[in-house]
């Protein structure tokens, strides 16, 4: 019993010293910034799997940067992996919330697969974020607009075997 009060100041210093390293912020990694942007020139290039292997590495770097899932995401987008995507973007959710780039490439997602209901209520959450008409809110709304993807298979592509039999 004779311990309690120190043992409150002590813990007392400890949330407060705790607090305010969380309230300074921190310094993004330069080196996981270099491999975004890495990342955005590969998945501009066309390059996809090289684009995803970058952002993985700067999420290694940089655990729970939501901006680096939301880049997830729009590569497994560009892969056609709406479904991955849609994880991706929920994963960078889970660490901000508010992140509207997120909730409209989540919906973007969603209308690409065909949850168009799904999609609409998202793009009024978008909407009400950022307060009407905003980059995210109108790519959304023609994402809708455009409907399902659905992918096309060529001829040539098609690896089906059909045997023709003779009457």
């Amino acid at each position: 019993m004779r311990f309690a009060p120190v043992a409150i100041a002590i813990s007392m210093l400890a949330a407060i010293s705790g607090s305010a390293g969380l309230a300074n912020g921190q310094q993004p990694d330069a080196r996981a910034q270099a491999l975004v942007a890495e990342g955005k020139v590969q998945l501009a290039a066309g390059n996809v799997q090289g684009a995803i292997d970058a952002f993985e590495a700067a999420l290694v770097l940089e655990p729970g940067q939501s901006d680096i899932y939301v880049n997830l995401a729009e590569a497994a987008r560009h892969d056609g992996l709406q479904g991955k995507a849609i994880h991706y973007y929920r994963d960078a959710l889970e660490h901000d919330p508010n992140n509207v780039a997120a909730i409209s490439g989540e919906g973007e997602a969603l209308a690409e697969k065909g949850a168009i209901d799904n999609a609409r209520e998202i793009l009024a959450r978008v909407q009400d974020l950022c307060g009407g008409e905003c980059m995210e809110a109108t790519e959304l709304a023609a994402a809708i607009e455009r409907g399902p993807v659905i992918p096309v298979v060529t001829a040539e592509a098609s690896t089906a075997e059909t045997a023709v039999a003779a009457n």
